[in-house]
């Protein structure tokens, strides 16, 4: 009868230490995956057509294996800054829409532009050709990235 037992709680017990052996090696080679390894690259601000708002853009890069989340984005002091999308709202017309988030794909790329994503900045700053601006960009799971973007006109 003991050695019934003893067999009936080894097996559940070698079960698990073989299962906790084979996840250790497959984390430990690397087949776990990584978190997201964040860049941001070719920061732009348009220099302000007008006193209602300008946007800025950004490239971003996630050389990790998980998906990240880009949240929001801080700016510099005094301007309300947010992530918006331009949308379609009939033939031929556009309309800007604010977005909460948008995911940067793991081993991918978030490009932002005039005609997709970017960062809404209201008021427009004063800005020349060359001056740059600070931003924060702010991610679901990974730390803050702090980036500059330089003023261009429109279509640079």
């Amino acid at each position: 009868m003991n050695r019934s037992r003893l067999f009936a709680g080894a097996v559940p017990l070698l079960t698990c230490l073989a299962t906790l052996g084979t996840l250790t090696a497959w984390t430990a080679t690397g087949n776990a995956g990584t978190p997201a390894r964040l860049t941001a690259t070719d920061g732009r601000a348009l220099i302000p057509a007008g006193n209602d708002a300008t946007a800025a853009f950004f490239t971003l890069r996630n050389t990790g294996t998980a998906n990240d989340v880009l949240t929001a984005v801080t700016g510099p002091p005094g301007h309300r800054t947010m992530l918006s999308r331009d949308v379609a709202i009939g033939r031929n017309a556009r309309s800007m829409a604010m977005v909460e988030g948008a995911t940067v794909p793991a081993g991918g790329t978030l490009t932002m532009s005039p005609t997709t994503l970017d960062i809404m900045i209201s008021p427009p700053p004063r800005l020349a050709p060359g001056d740059r601006l600070t931003f924060t960009l702010h991610f679901r799971d990974s730390p803050p990235l702090t980036v500059d973007a330089r003023a261009v006109r429109p279509g640079q």
